[in-house]
């Protein structure tokens, strides 16, 4: 099956042998009756499992040419999940540009659990051997990073996993399954948030974890089980309508990405764009080897480089909203900076080239021209 079909069909039970609905009822129930103690059709209590929550995790897991999927409360719980595969005095190499709630969740929680994280640089996957020890045991990336952009070879980091018995996780948040399939490449956990891409709407929030291994699928589903962090009925059906358009707005998300990136490049009031489409982004052709296009996510500096000349640009902005998140079908225009990143302290964040200048933009799927026009006034 191809991933257009996929998206629709993947993973799904044939039309509802009760009515005859095409689409999965939302099963808005916490509990199931039995027969006899234990006796049950399936299913016996909602934080277990849940018919519609399976439909899409299915969904999910199919979309990833995975095996086995789980949809959590939110990206981060889905990512707390995987930290709870570990014990103290582990060890885990990740890149030091990325999500900062991701940041926050590793140095002001699991650190306190004795979990150490090493933040690298990881454009060349070679400078993560001069961390290996015998305690690593995960290695966490992100490709495209957050906010930067930055392409992470995942094949390569693979490798490097594989030879020294690690797992490899990757946040395909910015990049979807649409563009990008970490399984395929060697990684063993794919996370997702899916509040963004997958969900596509900005009604939804939601994590979602895929793996392929069984054992590994019985620890995630397992502190899934105990921990409880899980997603419910309705927005499990939100996502599952979400994940059927997946592959028409991406690819309007990038056709517009494009436009606009280019744009960027050329206006004299904007100083440096990060977007992997361009011949002189560092690892373009890593990008162009691992995702099928370059995506809707685009960060910039401004020519001023001053926190002063980001606000007043993003304040002026009609058509983008200013807003956190990313991956609606409406753009957005966020201040990494004072938003999303705000938990990185400031000389930290500034390695990674998220400055007070710097304005991170989700490309909707809305005319090209208006968006252009709209950036337009707002540097003008």
């Amino acid at each position: 099956m191809k991933f257009n079909t996929k998206t629709i069909h993947g993973g799904q039970e044939n039309i509802d042998p009760a009515y005859g609905a095409v689409m999965p009822p939302i099963y808005q129930t916490s509990t199931y009756s039995q027969s006899t103690p234990g006796g049950h059709k399936g299913y016996e209590y909602s934080r277990s499992a849940n018919p519609t929550r399976t439909a899409l995790e299915k969904s999910i897991a199919s979309i990833e040419n995975g095996n086995f999927g789980f949809a959590f409360g939110s990206g981060l719980a889905a990512i707390d999940a995987v930290l709870k595969l570990f014990k103290p005095g582990d060890e885990i190499i990740t890149t030091k540009d990325l999500y900062g709630g991701s940041y926050r969740l590793f140095t002001g929680i699991f650190e306190d659990f004795g979990v150490k994280f090493h933040f690298i640089e990881m454009n060349q996957a070679e400078n993560i051997k001069g961390y290996l020890n015998e305690n690593t045991k995960l290695i966490w990336i992100e490709t495209p990073t957050n906010p930067m952009m930055n392409i992470i070879d995942i094949k390569a980091v693979a490798k490097i996993a594989k030879a020294n018995n690690l797992l490899l996780a990757v946040d395909n948040t910015f990049a979807t399954p649409y563009l990008q399939q970490p399984l395929e490449l060697g990684a063993d956990i794919v996370m997702h948030s899916a509040t963004k891409y997958l969900g596509g709407h900005s009604d939804v929030v939601m994590g979602s974890l895929v793996v392929n291994e069984k054992q590994l699928a019985d620890r995630i589903y397992f502190i899934q089980k105990a921990s409880g962090a899980i997603c419910g009925p309705q927005d499990s059906f939100l996502v599952l309508r979400g994940i059927k358009t997946l592959h028409l707005r991406i690819q309007r998300h990038c056709e517009n990405g494009a436009a606009i990136a280019k744009f960027l490049k050329t206006h004299p009031n904007v100083g440096k764009v990060y977007w992997p489409g361009f011949e002189d982004h560092p690892n373009h052709e890593i990008a162009k080897k691992q995702m099928k296009d370059f995506g809707g996510m685009i960060s910039f500096t401004t020519k001023e480089n001053t926190l002063e000349s980001a606000t007043k640009i993003v304040e002026k902005l009609k058509v983008f909203t200013l807003a956190e998140s990313l991956g609606g079908v409406e753009s957005l225009a966020g201040h990494p900076a004072s938003m999303t990143h705000a938990s990185i302290p400031k000389e930290e964040r500034e390695k990674t080239g998220v400055v007070d200048s710097l304005i991170r933009l989700s490309v909707g799927i809305e005319d090209e021209e208006d968006l252009i026009q709209d950036l337009k006034q707002a540097l003008g």
